[in-house]
């Protein structure tokens, strides 16, 4: 009964995370109707923020939470709460109130980022929790894609519904079916039972993780406009290329945990799989620079390994700072994270302007190879 609890549990989860996911990221499809509404791209593009920002500030909060009253009432408080904010948001009018409703609504559904791996600490072993954690990650992708269906062809006011509507589904299927793990709330992990904040292994995982998500959403972020900008491809032949790219990039999260499963190490794969991403960031640079097929064939092939790396620093941060840490540790790990990503596009966009889509592309390729160097050499916890 237990063995196929856990993979409910994962299920559930992962449902949870898709819910948040496709409101935390897939905001963006939301765009073209806020400038139709009236608004600049400025204005829009600020609005569709707000979730990272209002995210930014809870994870941690949400982490220690879950660490010390467990993670089904954490899940389900916060994707219920980001229900009801984002049903308000809909009736709202009005730039800044509608952003403050999307700020509550991402500070709310932090709770699933910060807990849901947690859980999955708690209810696999270690032969299979990369396995599962890359289950977990596929989340993000899928999350994404409900919204790029859904979203675009809503108004405002139903997408948001829409996006509020799938928050308090999932809070309530948690809160029914998930059970939280039996553990003790003082085990420590690979760092010991004292204060794991103070390993340098942990500080260096955090490290890596936001060094491989500055190539992710680099990729993510200018892809299709690369694509017509430099390419030649018409907008809607270069989105379908990349939603395959997007689905290959949640197959890559799975084998990559299926790897270090097998490996009996996260650390290792995500070192050969950073220093992957560093090669093809490279080959998109210089095919950006020069040959266009080989970029097409680059920016594919970095949209798949670029995202591969998210589950297994997100295992090896678990693992390493134990279960009674791991709530805070995976929030401050998805700080960092959200932090990397929300200021690619400004720095990126920047650097794009100024000297070229070749630069701004080998810069991801750096921070990729700086990763490998970064990642600590050590085994699974």
């Amino acid at each position: 009964m237990e063995s196929r609890r856990r993979w409910v549990v994962l299920a559930v989860g992962v449902a949870g995370m898709t819910a948040g996911c496709a409101f935390l990221y897939g905001l963006p499809y939301l765009l073209p109707r806020l400038r139709a509404d009236g608004l600049s791209l400025t204005q829009a593009a600020t609005l569709v923020a707000c979730p990272i920002f209002g995210l930014l500030a809870t994870l941690v909060g949400w982490g220690a939470l879950a660490d010390r009253y467990g993670e089904r009432g954490v899940i389900a408080l916060g994707l219920g709460g980001a229900g009801v904010v984002l049903l308000g948001a809909s009736v709202v009018s009005g730039p800044v109130a509608l952003g403050a409703c999307l700020v509550l609504a991402g500070a709310a559904a932090g709770s699933v980022n910060a807990a849901s791996g947690r859980l999955i600490l708690g209810w696999f072993g270690a032969a299979e929790r990369g396995l599962a954690m890359g289950i977990r990650q596929m989340a993000q992708p899928l999350g994404v894609a409900v919204a790029a269906v859904v979203v675009p062809v809503l108004s405002r006011a139903g997408a948001l519904t829409f996006l509020a509507a799938g928050c308090l589904a999932t809070a309530a299927l948690v809160a029914v079916v998930v059970r939280d793990p039996a553990r003790s709330a003082a085990a420590g992990g690979a760092t010991g039972n004292g204060n794991p904040y103070r390993a340098p292994v942990l500080w260096r995982l955090y490290g890596a993780g936001a060094l491989l998500v500055f190539p992710q959403f680099a990729v993510a972020t200018f892809g299709l406009v690369f694509l017509v900008d430099s390419s030649g491809w018409d907008a809607a032949t270069a989105g379908r290329l990349l939603a395959v790219a997007a689905f290959g990039g949640a197959a890559a999260r799975l084998l990559a945990g299926w790897w270090s499963d097998r490996a009996g190490s996260r650390t290792g794969p995500m070192r050969i799989l950073a220093g992957t991403t560093a090669v093809v960031l490279a080959l998109l640079a210089a095919g950006a620079a020069g040959v266009p097929g080989v970029a097409v064939v680059a920016l594919v092939a970095a949209a798949v390994v670029s995202v591969s790396t998210n589950g297994l620093s997100f295992t090896a941060v678990a693992e390493y700072a134990g279960p009674g840490w791991a709530g805070r540790a995976l929030g401050i790990h998805g700080t960092g994270q959200n932090g990397v990503a929300a200021l690619t596009a400004p720095v990126l966009g920047a650097v794009v302007t100024h000297a070229g889509y070749p630069v701004a592309f080998a810069s991801a390729a750096l921070a990729a190879a700086v990763a490998v160097v970064v990642t600590p050499l050590h085994a699974r916890a």
